[in-house]
């Protein structure tokens, strides 16, 4: 549709009317009330109607019947819309307003996109058909129960099954040591692990496929072919990295390498969290003042130290600053240093402010919301003038450095209340940088799961632990208002106090449990209960399996190829089975 077209009023005369179509350059006009409703349709049609019926231009339109015109809704089909016996419509929204005009031509538009979307995608699968098959990389998908719904060539290839005799079976039967049906399970990524398949270590994804919330499938794929080479360049890394390392830094060196992360370390892959990636490094290359807003725990600084990085002030120091941690009273010497004797108990020799550590670099002012408004004010005058005079001292020095904020409060409700001066804000506000909370970028929470398990793990010497999909769709449906903050924490929670390798949904906190989104309880309870049949069931199976093939070696004298033929499965697949049965 073309949307907010222009409308004319009742009350409105003929002749203001016909000026409106020849300036706008339509043939239709809709009429809107005093509360802009729509109450009827004016067309050139209609308005030449009434002047060869003799009257002037100064009628007045509310004398006009106001009948016979269709009108729609926005969300209507086109493939609907489009067979009314209408040539223009007027699209209306709840309250009976005016929010477009959809004409033929617009129907047409619309049916011809329509069109060219199906044929992309109908393309589209025809492409991803051949690069499946073209691709040099392994490539296996599995559906939620872990069968084989795709089998490439190059997986094929490399463990000499035949992609006909791979699908349809469990993915266990026909790729070695894999773990493309836990992924399913537990609905965490896995990139860059090594997979040993026929003797051989591999380098492997495996990545989860959702759907409405569930765990559908997986991808499997094969990254190298071996990881000889890969281990190799480690090793001469390594070796270089002890040659140079310094045992004894200085604290200056080990602030410089906490303040070098960069953007891809910033974990996300949602439009949110890439949009704000996308400014964050456009703000980098200036030397604008940047204020990052967002709320607490959603990684503020993680940003502002990635900005640091990518910047012309990179090879600076990034000081950071907590104006809320500071005391009034010392905010000022703090920020901008004292000279010796400027108070009782000051420093002999004196000591630098923040702005002078901060020299070529980066000052980060965490918490700007919370600086008093005394402190704001000699601020201000200090970004104003790029200058700053030590507490006490008569010789001013010069500010030479990149000014990032932050603040998880509302500044411009702050403005409103007096609370934080406006000047200032417009100063810093240069460039705004808003980091969406994680209840907004929900696609990210796998991926942060998947990393900061591994890290606490690391970090506490545990086992690596997993998660179920249920408990995976917990934390996806969990509002987070500490956000990654919270995250980290109920991680360390989990890790620390459970025993178990497997995270499930009774492990959680209650206040997460998806019952509080949808089932109630005694639905988790029931999903327990058939997780707990489904092992017991699995075991029988495993010993009834186990049974039939020391049968089937008995009468082929232990002769394994013949064996797995009379089993129906792949060589390779027996040795497995004989390994997990330990015959």
């Amino acid at each position: 549709m073309t949307p907010n077209p222009s409308c004319i009023r009742l009350g409105q005369t003929l002749k203001e009317a016909s000026e409106m179509i020849v300036k706008l350059r339509v043939d239709i006009l809709p009429v809107v009330d005093e509360k802009e409703k729509l109450v009827g349709m004016l067309t050139v049609r209609k308005l030449l109607s009434h002047f060869t019926q003799g009257n002037h231009g100064e009628a007045l339109i509310s004398r006009i019947t106001q009948r016979n015109f269709a009108t729609v809704r926005p969300n209507e089909s086109i493939l609907h819309v489009y067979t009314l016996p209408y040539d223009q419509l007027v699209v209306v929204d709840d309250q009976e307003k005016v929010v477009g005009i959809l004409t033929l031509r617009d129907m047409v538009d619309g049916i011809s996109k329509f069109i060219h979307k199906l044929e992309q995608r109908e393309n589209t699968a025809d492409v991803l058909s051949v690069i499946l098959e073209s691709a040099y990389e392994g490539i296996a998908v599995v559906d939620e129960y872990g069968t084989l719904l795709e089998f490439n060539d190059a997986y094929s290839r490399f463990t000499g099954i035949e992609r006909k005799d791979a699908i349809g079976r469990h993915v266990t039967e026909v790729i070695d040591n894999t773990n493309l049906h836990v992924t399913v399970k537990t609905g965490i990524p896995e990139r860059g692990v090594v997979q040993n398949i026929q003797g051989q270590d591999m380098v492997v994804h495996r990545i989860p496929i959702w759907k409405e919330g569930k765990v559908a499938g997986a991808i499997g794929m094969l990254i190298f072919e071996g990881v000889t080479e890969v281990y190799k360049i480690y090793e001469t890394l390594q070796k270089t990295h002890m040659a140079q390392h310094i045992v004894d830094q200085p604290l200056t060196v080990k602030l410089e390498e906490d303040s070098r992360m960069t953007l891809d370390q910033i974990l996300g892959v949602s439009v949110e969290i890439t949009d704000v990636k996308r400014v964050a490094r456009r703000a980098a290359r200036t030397a604008a003042s940047v204020l990052i807003t967002g709320e607490s725990g959603t990684g503020k600084e993680m940003f502002a130290k990635s900005i640091h990085h990518l910047s012309p002030f990179a090879k600076g120091p990034f000081i950071s600053v907590n104006c809320g941690a500071i005391p009034e009273a010392l905010f000022e010497s703090e920020l901008f240093g004292y000279e010796e004797g400027a108070f009782t108990g000051a420093k002999k020799g004196g000591k630098p402010g923040k702005f002078e550590l901060a020299h070529n670099g980066t000052l980060f002012l965490d918490e700007i919301g919370e600086m008093p408004l005394i402190m704001q004010t000699k601020l201000l005058r200090v970004l104003q003038e790029k200058e700053a005079e030590r507490v006490g001292g008569v010789k001013k020095y010069q500010i030479e450095a990149r000014i990032i904020a932050a603040t998880n409060r509302n500044l411009k409700d702050m403005l409103k209340r007096g609370e934080f001066r406006e000047d200032l804000y417009y100063r810093l506000d240069i460039i705004q940088l808003h980091i969406p909370p994680l209840r907004e970028r929900k696609k990210d929470i796998p991926i942060l799961l998947s990393y900061y398990v591994k890290k606490v793990c690391e970090t506490y010497h545990t086992p690596i632990k997993t998660f179920t999909a249920e408990a995976v769709s917990c934390f996806i449906q969990y509002e987070w208002k500490g956000n990654i903050r919270e995250l980290v924490n109920t991680i360390e929670r989990l890790v620390t106090l459970m025993d178990g390798s497997t995270i499930e949904i009774y492990h959680l906190p209650e206040s997460m449990k998806i019952k509080d989104y949808g089932p109630t309880s005694e639905k988790v309870l029931t999903s327990a209960d058939k997780r707990f049949f489904i092992q017991e069931a699995k075991k029988i199976g495993d010993e009834k399996e186990k049974e039939l093939i020391l049968q089937i070696l008995g009468e082929t004298g232990g002769n394994k190829t013949k064996a797995a033929k009379l089993l129906g499965i792949h060589r390779t697949t027996l040795y497995q089975k004989l390994k997990k049965y330990q015959i």
